[in-house]
């Protein structure tokens, strides 16, 4: 075994045979990893033996610097103790599961008069019938849409039964609502309907069909043509429903399926939930780094999370593997949680066997979508600038690219824009504004040289004090919104200094042109590739930037010059105004005595500000 210091050889050497937890920690004591272990000695003492490990424990041993136990009584007290852990530390080496997202489920409250279908995304032990985890809003809506067409189930909030009967709404008109609140039906009656709602969110379509097939013969023969006619649509739209969900041959059990798909780097946890022997969705969730290890443990990682937090535990759940003995522990743990029985397995043939397969595909299909998007981002930023840079015949890949702009009307508040882009991104902390201070009039070439100048000014001072600054980190290649001209006079801001400029090019708006410094003709890329359609975002994106500023100082600028125009408020007054009340509106809208507290002011300015405001008014 390798010497791994005192401190730490004597703490290998007196590991306990005992279940529980260990908290692995960097030089800066910083926890970068919680386990758990049957056997605390043979389990730490592994990490610590030269044997093979997989690229992600390697990384994790080669940041330990000292670790700690936390000894347990059982091994469900480990399980529940690390889980616990990691919540409280999220170390960066653990299965992290980022998304704590509830979703929606529907409630139904048995135990109120006429109840009603409710949306909510906690589960609670009130009494009410939950039914769920729904994947998103959408469809929480359209089974609720698929009850309200085949049920005449109410949707108000009000509290019934109402002291007195009340004018029913037009859902009643449309025989959508039985009108309990008006008296058109019993509690009874209602219950009967609520009876059918709760077959139907329990998957059991047959009973409602039944029912509803058979409501339409009475009514046919009873020749009430136009009932039997839209309960024969409610029929339709029932079938329409069973057709859009995956049925499963299977028990009516609630199940989730649990699987998991590897590419050596990262992992994609597939869960599928199955309610009433129908599957009614699913979610994925990635696991970065953890696609080389065992997928047992990974899988046992992610269960004790999602369960920590799940607000519907169900009564079996299939899995793809799990480590000897684990599945005993995490029936133990959820039945405690859940507070009824639980079953873990993890099925190798027969029909649960298939639905795992099924999973399993299902995450090899969102593993695969997911790194195929993975790989058109990078195309389109880090590809895309590393393609520029070759066509601009830099020998280095342009981390650091900046855009510049100039905003002006008609020469009036001159305005440069400066937007950064590192590996293909907007990094939007990095913008910057600069007030074109030199320059009179609409002189685009003139302001681009100022700004170029003053930010590079800006860089040498932070150099030359030994810091770093807003301006330190350089650009490694600098777009201009223009032709070979603009371009030129970019250029020459540098070298005034004294600096060699960086690669830098032009992008001409009209025919999308390419300029380089001293070329002769422009570069003319296919509209369709990510390097022109890169350079085009920055190109835009300092645009925008740029108008935002200038339209904000045209809107102060406006309300400065009408301050102006009133006797007694100078500049300071003026800035105190703005400060207080921020528009010229709100100024207008002050009384008297609000704009003499402001600081500098007085009543008789005060005044003079409230008649100026007035007259402006008529």
């Amino acid at each position: 075994m390798k010497n791994w210091g005192e401190k730490l050889d004597e703490k290998i050497a007196m590991l306990p045979d005992s279940p529980g937890c260990y908290l692995m920690k960097n030089r800066g004591g910083e926890v970068i990893y919680v386990g758990k272990a049957v056997n605390l000695k043979n389990r730490v003492r592994s990490y610590f033996r030269d044997t093979a490990h997989t690229p992600k424990v390697e990384a994790m041993i080669s940041h330990i610097d000292d670790f700690e136990i936390l000894l347990c009584e059982t091994n469900l007290e480990a399980l529940i103790l690390e889980c616990n852990l990691i919540k409280h530390y999220k170390p960066y080496y653990n299965i992290l599961l980022k998304d704590d997202k509830h979703y929606p489920y529907l409630k139904v409250d048995l135990q109120q008069p006429f109840p009603r279908l409710e949306i909510t995304r906690r589960m609670e032990r009130d009494g009410a019938k939950y039914f769920g985890p729904y994947i998103g809003a959408n469809a929480v809506r359209q089974v609720i849409e698929a009850v309200r067409d085949v049920f005449p189930l109410r949707s108000c909030r009000q509290t019934l039964p109402p002291a007195a009967p009340k004018r029913p709404c037009m859902n009643s008109e449309l025989g959508r609502c039985m009108a309990p609140c008006a008296g058109k039906c019993t509690e009874a009656e209602y219950g009967e309907m609520m009876a059918g709602v709760m077959s139907f969110l329990n998957g059991d379509y047959g009973s409602v069909l039944a029912k509803l097939q058979k409501d339409m013969e009475e009514a046919a023969s009873a020749m009430r043509y136009e009932k039997a006619a839209r309960i024969r649509d409610k029929i339709r739209d029932v079938r329409g429903l069973m057709e859009r969900q995956i049925a499963l041959r299977t028990d009516n059990s609630e199940q989730d399926l649990i699987a998991l798909a590897q590419d050596g780097l990262d992992a994609m946890v597939q869960l599928l939930y199955v309610r009433g022997g129908r599957m009614i969705g699913g979610d994925h969730f990635t696991l970065p780094r953890e696609g080389a290890e065992d997928p047992g443990e990974v899988l046992a990682g992610f269960m004790i999370q999602y369960y920590e937090n799940a607000g519907l535990i169900p009564r079996n759940v299939l899995c793809q593997a799990l480590p000897e003995g684990m599945a005993e522990q995490l029936e133990g743990w959820l039945r405690q949680k859940k507070g009824s029985a639980v079953t873990v397995a993890t099925p190798r043939r027969g029909e649960k066997h298939d639905l795992i397969l099924l999973a399993e595909r299902n995450a090899a299909d969102a593993l695969g979508k997911r790194n195929a998007r993975r790989t058109v981002h990078e195309e389109r930023t880090v590809g895309a600038a590393r393609k520029l840079g070759e066509i601009l015949g830099m020998d280095r890949e342009p981390r650091r690219i900046e855009g510049y702009d100039i905003s002006n009307t008609q020469g009036v508040q001159s305005v440069a824009a400066m937007v950064v882009f590192i590996d293909g991104e907007p990094a939007k902390k990095e913008y910057r504004h600069f007030r074109i201070r030199t320059v009179e009039g609409a002189n685009d070439f003139a302001s681009l040289y100022e700004t170029i100048q003053r930010r590079y000014a800006h860089a040498m001072k932070e150099q030359e004090e030994g810091g770093s600054g807003k301006f330190s980190d350089l650009p490694d290649l600098i777009l201009i919104d223009g032709g070979p001209q603009q371009l030129r006079f970019a250029r020459q801001a540098i070298l005034d200094l004294g600096l060699e400029p960086p690669a830098m090019f032009g992008l001409a708006e009209r025919l999308e042109e390419i300029w380089t410094p001293g070329a002769e003709e422009p570069i003319l890329l296919d509209h369709r590739t990510p390097e022109l359609q890169l350079a085009q975002r920055i190109r835009d994106e300092a645009h925008r930037f740029g108008i935002i500023h200038h339209r904000a100082l045209r809107g102060k600028a406006s309300i400065h010059s009408r301050l102006e125009d009133i006797p007694g408020i100078g500049p300071a007054r003026r800035k105190e105004l703005l400060k207080a009340f921020g528009s010229l509106k709100a100024i207008r809208e002050a009384d008297t005595d609000a704009l003499a507290k402001v600081k500098g002011m007085n009543r008789a300015a005060a005044e003079a500000v409230a008649a100026y405001m007035k007259e402006q008014t008529k």
